[in-house]
């Protein structure tokens, strides 16, 4: 259980933060910065489910989803060396579901004939947003495990990726099926 009583504890007044392990680093190392755009992320899956809410499809999907993303936090804020077997991490389970949901969602989008441009509906230009904040996240976790020696965190990492078709997915499924996408015409405005 978590017990957050004093909001402000000014450790960080120098730039530094604790890790899940104790550990003292800075706020800007690769690690905090991958686990910052989870944060980022979650935020954004959070303001699109405010224009999800009446999708009995979509929006458990995403209350799920945010849910994760704070296991996936937690999983990054955990150095292996000290997580031990009870440390919180993502699971091959976790991203086998988003694969089954993104499978479910797309099963009634028409085939993509172009790109699609962020936009439509509101919920569908939320989740396209938080796409590439997941993308900039998943680029800023890959940073961090190479710089980590590579091969850490695998199942955060493909989380990750996952999730940012997920999103792909669920924005098209928010735009009336695909029905309301805003396709890319090349050259249209030459």
């Amino acid at each position: 259980m978590v017990i957050l009583n004093k909001i402000y504890t000014r450790t960080g007044d120098a730039g530094q933060t604790r890790l899940a392990s104790g550990e003292q680093v800075s706020k800007a190392s690769r690690r905090v910065e991958a686990y910052g755009g989870v944060d980022e992320t979650n935020s954004c899956i959070g303001l699109a489910r405010q224009h999800t809410g009446a999708d009995a499809a979509l929006d458990p999907i995403l209350a799920r989803v945010q849910n994760d993303l704070f296991d996936l936090g937690a999983d990054l804020a955990t150095p292996e060396r000290s997580g031990g077997p009870g440390a919180l991490r993502i699971t091959a389970v976790q991203v086998e579901r988003l694969e089954s949901e993104i499978d479910v969602l797309n099963a009634d989008l028409s085939a993509l004939t172009s790109f699609v441009l962020p936009g439509g509906s509101a919920a569908s230009a939320g989740l396209h947003l938080a796409r590439t904040v997941c993308r900039r996240a998943e680029r800023a976790a890959v940073a961090f495990a190479a710089e980590e020696g590579g091969g850490t965190h695998g199942q955060a990492l493909r989380y990750l990726n996952r999730l940012s078709d997920l999103l792909f997915v669920a924005a098209r499924f928010a735009n009336d099926q695909g029905r309301g996408d805003v396709l890319w015409t090349p050259g249209a405005t030459r």
